[in-house]
């Protein structure tokens, strides 16, 4: 992963997907000065590491960035005691770069810097982690109560896991996270459900989207690919902007029998 991010193309490609997602080959070839052939070898480098996925969807194939392995990273060497620190010092450096205002010798003339800003376009989310574990296992962790809390902000699953029943998410208290409905069930490979956010106002207001968790094995692993779609224009990023996090805790739950213990990660245990 750290070879594919060493190169300034590659990162630029990743910079073009965090700011709209699902792009085509077209599309990115006319964002970047290079080409067609040049932009598929950084898309298949990028691809070999983890940091894309792709999707077909009719004769397209969509490309989207997949944040998970460096969330893995910044699980394993960002302390739950230094994370704050870092979050902190990152923020204010993206506002210090983003407000020409700020800048020293800035005047009213000063353009912005042209980095990306933090939140991404309101198109399909698509997620993708490889855990060794069998469809089976993980299957449980994904549709089992218990498991469920210990890798998913503390937040429990309830449902019969057939087509057209309820499925809810509820907090140790009973409060409940989120909602929907069964759309989908192939054990132990795919799951869809529809996705109703309940934890704020704001987010109540973001109305019905679809959650897909896909799993296929691979070798002694599993590749679980979660898609997150069918997402309002402008949807709040709090609706997928977590699934890094979970997905993570899931990988760490499965392989080592532990919890995360990052800030967040327990958010809803004792509400």
């Amino acid at each position: 992963m750290f070879r594919a991010l060493a190169d300034p193309t590659r990162r630029s490609l990743l910079d073009e997907l965090f700011e709209l997602d699902g792009q085509t080959l077209g599309q990115l070839e006319r964002r970047l000065p290079m080409t067609r052939f040049g932009v598929m070898k950084h898309l298949k480098a990028l691809e070999e590491a983890g940091l894309v996925t792709t999707r077909k969807r009719g004769r397209e194939k969509l490309h989207f960035l997949n944040p998970v392995p460096i969330r893995l990273v910044h699980d394993r060497w960002v302390s739950k005691y230094a994370e704050p620190w870092a979050a902190a010092l990152s923020g204010l450096k993206q506002r210090i770069e983003e407000e020409p205002e700020m800048n020293t010798g800035a005047g009213t003339d000063a353009q912005p810097s042209g980095k990306r800003p933090w939140t991404a376009e309101p198109n399909d989310k698509v997620f993708e982690i490889y855990i060794k574990t069998t469809p089976e296992r993980l299957w449980e962790a994904i549709t089992d109560d218990e498991m469920r809390r210990r890798y998913s902000f503390g937040v429990g699953v309830r449902s019969d896991w057939t087509p057209g029943a309820s499925i809810e998410m509820l907090s140790a208290g009973g409060f409940a996270i989120n909602e929907g409905e069964i759309l989908e069930v192939e054990p132990p490979l795919r799951l869809v459900h529809s996705f109703r956010a309940l934890w704020s106002d704001e987010v109540k207001g973001e109305g019905t989207s679809r959650v897909t968790w896909e799993i296929e094995p691979v070798g002694d692993s599993c590749r679980l690919t979660v898609t997150h779609d069918q997402l309002r224009e402008d949807a709040s990023s709090e609706l997928y902007g977590g699934w890094p996090m979970i997905l993570s805790g899931l990988k760490t739950l499965l392989e080592t029998g532990e919890r995360l213990t990052t800030p967040g990660s327990l958010r809803y245990a004792q509400a």
